[in-house]
């Protein structure tokens, strides 16, 4: 059976849509308080829905959706969601150019946190909710708020929240995949809410500054309405709650459903959750450590540093609050290690992601006691389930690609980078850190730069590798086989 194109317009025009309806946000404020962007997130709005809107009218017979049609969606939902989201940078009056406007938007929507602005103060404050807003919104996924209506529009979404959430894990919060995306909804606007509360009221954040920071917290972005991100307030009282939130950010939400309704037992079971509440102190003390033994720092001046900076680079939250590439060489191949980390998968934070880690290194020992008894049958188990061969092979591909691929784009940039202080340097870190849609790298890309003296070739390559690494790899490489195309 052939691809239905029809129900993948119609789907991304409902993306659209959307897009052009969250516009309304910065669109109101800049016009409340008059910051002279009102047209043009005007126009964008305009022409989000002048697009979107008639692709939504388009009629289907056949409204089953299948993989095929899930992945063009999601593939192409992204893509609109980037190129649309780049329309207010584009029409303002900021003076960027496509290649610029791609990237912010880009690193938005994905999560990143990269950037290519060298004065974000100066910006409009309309333009500065909308970087937020999109990463909020692209955290959690716009395909999964569309999947909470399709049963309004008579449309099935299984195979697109599939699509829009690769991984291994395969837990159900509800047996209707509506109520999965309503429910991981609820949990994300409840913590929004409660973090926003707190770094306003116990932070001493301005309401601004607090929505701006909430936003991209839980979205685990990194996107900050400050030059120095974190670092500018330099408060333990902002940094702690941070660090909470984006700890919680990139735990896989079905754990946080099963807290909040008290299931602890169903919580705890999670080999992947045990895994991450055990590895994240155990850096923390490990690098708090080094740093305190190899600075000018106090206990809790290291704790703080190394923890706050190696957590935002674990979730791929991308804030910072010091330039950790100034504490030695060791600790810049530490932190380039943990761009590669990533938290939970079922979170909000991109990378490879902790239970891909736990199965490799599970199967890796295993391997030696399959050595030693060569006729007995052992298999890999996790939470007390045997892992399927197929789920194996799976995580094993995607380590190979995403190695392949962090090796491309490292050579493609590399060719990019001459001119600059730390050519290679900055190629790995540019390429690690937006394959893995961490932010901050090393190099000319660190904690304390920006992307904006890349050329425009290389932001729009490293753009189109943020959205293959938010999509996990597999959802946009399958596009490219002609297995795919196939009609069967």
């Amino acid at each position: 059976m052939g691809i239905n194109f029809k129900i993948v317009a119609k789907t991304v025009g409902i993306i659209l849509v959307f897009v052009g309806i969250f516009n309304f946000i910065p669109l109101m404020y800049s016009l409340y308080y008059n910051d002279g962007n009102f047209l043009s997130f005007l126009f964008s709005t305009l022409l989000c829905l002048i697009v979107g809107g008639p692709l939504t009218l388009l009629k289907t017979v056949d409204r089953q959706l299948r993989k095929r049609e899930g992945y063009l969606i999601v593939a192409f939902g992204w893509l609109g969601l980037c190129l649309f989201g780049a329309l207010p940078y584009l029409f303002s009056d900021i003076n960027i150019n496509f290649a610029n406007a791609l990237f912010e938007s880009s690193s938005g929507f994905t999560t990143t946190g990269a950037t290519i602005f060298d004065d974000i103060e100066s910006l409009p404050e309309s333009i500065l909710i909308w970087r937020s807003l999109s990463q909020w919104i692209g955290a959690m996924g716009i395909i999964v708020f569309t999947v909470a209506i399709f049963p309004i529009l008579g449309i099935g979404g299984v195979e697109l929240f599939t699509a829009e959430t690769p991984g291994p894990s395969n837990q159900k919060l509800h047996p209707r995949i509506a109520g999965v995306a309503k429910r991981l909804w609820i949990i994300y606007i409840g913590l929004t809410a409660l973090c926003f509360l707190l770094l306003m009221w116990l932070g001493g954040m301005t309401p601004f500054d607090s929505i701006n920071h909430t936003f991209t917290t839980m979205a685990t972005g990194g996107y900050s309405t400050k030059d120095a991100s974190i670092g500018y307030y330099n408060s333990p009282v902002i940094e702690y709650i941070i660090m909470i939130f984006i700890f919680i950010s990139g735990t896989n939400y079905t754990i946080l459903y099963y807290l909040f309704k008290g299931r602890w037992k169903n919580a705890w079971a999670s080999e992947e959750f045990r895994f991450y509440l055990k590895l994240i102190p155990l850096i923390f003390l490990l690098g708090s450590a080094s740093l305190y033994f190899t600075s000018d720092y106090g206990i809790e001046e290291s704790f703080r540093y190394f923890s706050f900076n190696a957590l935002s680079i674990i979730t791929t939250t991308g804030y910072v609050t010091a330039d950790y590439t100034s504490w030695g060489p060791g600790f810049v191949i530490v932190f380039l290690c943990l761009i590669f980390m990533g938290a939970c998968a079922g979170s909000t934070s991109g990378g490879i992601k902790m239970i891909r880690h736990l199965v490799f290194i599970k199967n890796g020992l295993l391997e030696f006691k399959r050595i030693l008894h060569p006729r007995a049958i052992i298999r890999l188990k996790l939470d007390g389930q045997i892992v399927k061969g197929g789920v194996m092979m799976q995580i094993l591909v995607f380590l190979l690609f995403y190695i392949i691929l962090f090796i491309f784009a490292t050579f493609v940039m590399a060719t990019q980078t001459q001119g600059l202080d730390q050519p290679f340097i900055t190629a790995i870190g540019a390429a690690a850190s937006c394959l893995s849609n961490v932010g901050p790298a090393i190099g000319d890309v660190g904690p304390v730069d920006t992307f904006a003296k890349l050329n425009d070739f290389s932001k729009v390559f490293l753009s189109i590798l943020m959205i293959i690494g938010r999509l996990e790899l597999f959802t946009i490489l399958i596009l490219f086989t002609s297995y795919f195309w196939k009609n069967n």
